[in-house]
């Protein structure tokens, strides 16, 4: 089943955020039970700057998507101010 998970940052997560990237981004290529579909940050409204993330992840269950974003350097770095986690049912995919 598919998951999305949407994270918003603290005020003052970007420095936090630039200091874990590239574990956060050799985490999420892990191979293990749970694998991400499409992942990305979310941005102001300048259209640049980093202030959370989304991310869809496949798993078998959604406690396994909580462990895993649990684990996740962002999240041990204390980035994430609030996390949300919701089954997804994709309907329309227009990805060539």
């Amino acid at each position: 089943m598919r998951f999305v998970v949407h994270c918003i940052d603290h005020e003052d997560g970007l420095p936090m955020r630039l200091a874990n990237y590239d574990a956060h981004k050799a985490y999420l290529g892990a191979p293990g039970a749970v694998s991400t579909v499409i992942s990305g940050p979310l941005v102001a409204d300048d259209g640049e700057t980093m202030i959370g993330s989304m991310f869809v992840f496949e798993a078998a269950t959604k406690q396994d998507v909580v462990d895993f974003n649990a684990n996740d350097p962002f999240s041990k770095a204390n980035v994430w101010a609030e996390v949300r986690i919701h089954p997804f049912l994709m309907r329309v995919d227009n990805r060539a």
